[in-house]
């Protein structure tokens, strides 16, 4: 059969992972669309166009959907009353409006999973007269916002009533301070066909002081019976959702080796990075395959790796400046990303590193020694 290969893909959103999806877009030779409010933002020097709004504004949402073929999107907080529109008016967005708003909010998100027998940590959510719940709830437990929570933010730990009296998150509900032994993470993807195929079972650790994830080890170095079951459950959430694209599943994995469900993102994964050099399918192509109804490509692990987050230093801010780049690229196995971002703060997420080694233990040390190595800084 003979594909024309001339799509016009349209991504929401013009971060890394808009740059990182047009990257590998191109490699089809696809059309990139952007739409995202800074100009000159990371994937603007990687597509044809940029359309210069914001992800709230209706008419430069419907202009991008209007001059793309298949639109998508690198991030969450979009109105998606527009996208139900356009939908309605025959263009295709993928993964679907629907599934967005289910996982926009986070106590939409909890109840599908639960309605589908996917297990999750205990949860409540919190109305006026929270007294009473959290006092039955037990502490300590975990506040977290429905709606606009990300990297760390909309989310805090509640160890007694008067913490939540001093809370100014808005609509929230309580969950389970579960003891945790590992957080995993699982990239599915399921194409317009209905294909599905999962990326090894992957380890997260995370920055205490930013909450934002730190490390990425693939693969997991759980047993196999608990990548089974996390592969498993990986599966049951797109399914449940019916979501065409790529989709992180993020789970705990309790101190009593139950597997929970926490949260899914429908796009691109910081916990998937690792694939573009460690897997024989990168999930920015494979989301792209996905969409456009194309078979999806293997999901093997070539070579065992670590994805280490370049954050902004702390006490920096302004134009990037980077520390160590050439030490770090003297070892053998890593892989420098910079996302191009104009300017630094702490803990902005302004690159990442992949490390990759036949031994996983050995490309833990250099993921070690790269991360005391690089630092970024602002200029002056």
């Amino acid at each position: 059969m003979a594909h024309s290969m001339d799509f016009k893909i349209g991504i929401i959103g013009g971060g890394q992972l808009g740059k990182m999806m047009a990257q590998e877009a191109k490699k089809f030779n696809f059309t990139v669309n952007i739409l995202d409010p800074t100009p000159g933002c990371p994937a603007s020097s990687v597509v044809d166009h940029q359309i210069v709004g914001g992800f709230y504004d209706d008419d430069k949402i419907r202009e991008l959907v209007k001059c793309s073929d298949i639109t998508t999107f690198e991030i969450e907080h979009i109105n998606t009353q527009v996208l139900n529109e356009l939908v309605a008016e025959g263009h295709t967005i993928l993964p679907s409006p629907k599934v967005l708003e289910i996982i926009q909010d986070k106590s939409k998100q909890k109840r599908m999973l639960n309605k589908n027998g996917i297990p999750t940590a205990r949860w409540v959510m919190l109305n006026d007269d929270f007294v009473e719940t959290i006092n039955d709830f037990g502490f300590p437990a975990m506040q977290k916002a429905c709606k606009g929570g990300y990297d760390g933010r909309g989310v805090c730990v509640v160890e007694k009533p008067e913490d939540l009296e001093n809370s100014s998150m808005g609509e929230s509900f309580l969950e389970e301070l579960v003891p945790i032994e590992k957080e995993l993470a699982v990239m599915v993807s399921r194409s317009t066909k209905k294909e599905i195929k999962c990326y090894p079972v992957v380890e997260m650790t995370f920055d205490q002081k930013a909450n934002i994830c730190d490390n990425t080890v693939a693969p997991a170095r759980v047993e196999e019976s608990i990548k089974n079951r996390a592969l498993e459950l990986a599966v049951r959430c797109v399914e449940a959702l019916g979501g065409v694209g790529i989709f992180g599943v993020e789970m705990f994995l309790t101190s009593d080796k139950e597997v929970l469900v926490n949260e899914i993102a429908p796009r691109p994964h910081n916990s998937g990075h690792y694939t573009i050099e460690a897997c024989i399918t990168s999930q920015f192509e494979q989301h792209l395959r996905a969409i456009t109804g194309l078979p999806l490509g293997s999901t093997e692990l070539i070579i065992p790796a670590v994805m280490v987050n370049l954050l902004g230093a702390e006490g920096y801010q302004g134009k990037p400046c980077f520390e160590g780049v050439e030490d770090i690229l003297r070892i053998p196995g890593v892989n420098l990303h910079i996302y191009g971002k104009k300017e630094t703060r702490p803990y902005r997420k302004m690159g990442h590193i992949t490390i990759v080694d036949k031994d996983l233990n050995r490309a833990l040390e250099k993921a070690e020694t790269v991360r005391k190595t690089i630092k970024v800084i602002s200029e002056g």
